[in-house]
């Protein structure tokens, strides 16, 4: 007899109750996958623009800055930092899989205006490559335009509000220079832009490379900047990417760098990866309380089957036999329900990773740079992982009834019916 076989008749006896247990697998399986996609999509969201706004994939400064990070020195910047994009820019094993490499300043400032003072971090980067990266250009309010012209800058919504600029307004810049000089400037505000992000919105300004370099006494055109950023088409692979601008950085001679990958950079790899460890456990309870009810219909049937049971037995089909035909039951139905419910919840990532989900209004005032669309993301391995997590579980949750129906004595089942 093929317990195999045996089992897939029994499902078909009581197609109501069979469908019951593989529905709640088939819930859950959908919900995990569903949400397994929207949560990837969150964490993927929160890299991209930490990475993009922050540190780029790979981050290259002095070693002398890494360490005086915090305080933005820009007595501590790459003297000639075009050289060290020129290199990063050249290496064959990268070729294809570097989509930006930037030249960029953070610094800190005192704006100030008619209204006051106060003080603001400035970005500063290339325009055209900065609307690729921050891409702050998009948030430009009506009547405003990106800081394309030299002597011009943009401004966060509520910083401008703060300090009653508008449009067209002077703003006048003042900073330490990279000899510890007093550097100061005035540039024409061409924008003001609104990113829905407070920290973005309330105390940053961008303004143009060329501009900063000039304020800061670090060479005008030709210069240098405090960083060179490396943006990839794969933000999994920074590690390898950091050790290889490492070693080409070397030997084109330039010592004194510091090349590190956004993982070792601030805390968000750490939250990121117990997000990810955290989401696991989660799916993995959702799994076996959908699987819950497989166990219950297993009870059930296992005593109803009590003189069939028997009768088996009697027959001469061992424990290890019976043990097989009702998790093989067991795990079927649950299999079935989680094949289905991973299929309906991928095409659900599918259609909604194009269309996204609008969070605007649940993000609004959130200090971290988040996208307000969310993109869920559509992994097939994941999904067939989330399926065959759904059969394991149906198997684990199966092998107690079936233990108890294989454990049973053949003549007090025969007689107990």
């Amino acid at each position: 007899m093929n317990p195999l076989a045996m089992a897939w008749r029994n499902i078909g006896r009581n197609k109501r109750r069979s469908l019951l247990a593989a529905s709640s697998v088939f819930i859950a399986i959908l919900l995990v996958v569903f949400l397994d996609g929207l949560a990837f999509g969150f964490l993927e969201s929160m890299t991209r623009n930490f990475t993009k706004n922050d540190s780029g994939h790979v981050n290259v400064t002095t070693s002398a800055y890494r360490a005086r990070e915090r305080f933005m020195p820009v007595s501590e910047a790459l003297p000639d930092s075009g050289a060290v994009a020129a290199v990063i820019k050249a290496i064959p094993s990268l070729a294809g899989t570097v989509t930006e490499v930037a030249q960029r300043m953070r610094f800190g400032v005192v704006l100030s205006s008619p209204s006051g003072t106060k003080t603001a971090l400035c970005i500063a980067g290339d325009p055209e490559t900065e609307k690729r990266l921050l891409m702050l250009d998009r948030s430009i309010l009506k009547g405003g335009s990106y800081c394309d012209a030299p002597g011009t800058a943009i401004v966060g919504e509520k910083l401008a509000t703060d300090l009653g600029l508008k449009v067209g307004d002077p703003l006048k810049i003042i900073t330490q220079k990279a000899d510890s000089g007093l550097g100061f400037k005035r540039l024409r505000v061409s924008g003001i832009f609104r990113s829905g992000v407070s920290g973005l919105d309330g105390g940053t300004f961008q303004m143009r490379l060329d501009d900063a370099r000039e304020l800061l006494g670090l060479g005008g055109h030709v210069g240098g900047a405090t960083q060179v950023i490396v943006m990839l088409e794969d933000y999994r692979r920074s590690d390898q990417a950091a050790t290889q601008i490492s070693a080409a950085l070397g030997a084109a001679g330039m010592t004194g760098l510091s090349v590190a990958s956004w993982r070792s950079l601030g805390d968000i790899a750490r939250l990121v990866d117990y997000a990810q460890a955290a989401y696991a456990w989660i799916e993995v309870l959702v799994a076996f309380l959908g699987a819950f009810i497989i166990a219950n219909v297993m009870m059930m049937v296992a005593l109803e089957r009590r003189r069939e049971i028997g009768i088996l037995k009697s027959l001469g089909m061992d424990q290890k036999g019976i043990l097989a035909i009702f998790l093989a039951e067991g795990t079927l139905m649950g299999f079935a329900g989680a094949v289905a419910g991973a299929a309906l919840g991928l095409a659900l990532n599918l259609i909604f990773s194009v269309k996204g989900y609008d969070f605007s209004a649940a993000l609004s005032g959130l200090e971290y740079p988040i996208d307000n669309v969310i993109h869920p993301t559509v992994s097939l391995l994941r999904t067939l992982a989330c399926a065959l997590l759904g059969g394991l579980v149906s198997a684990v949750m199966s092998y107690l009834p079936a233990r108890g129906a294989a454990r049973m004595e053949c003549v007090e089942a025969i007689r107990s019916a």
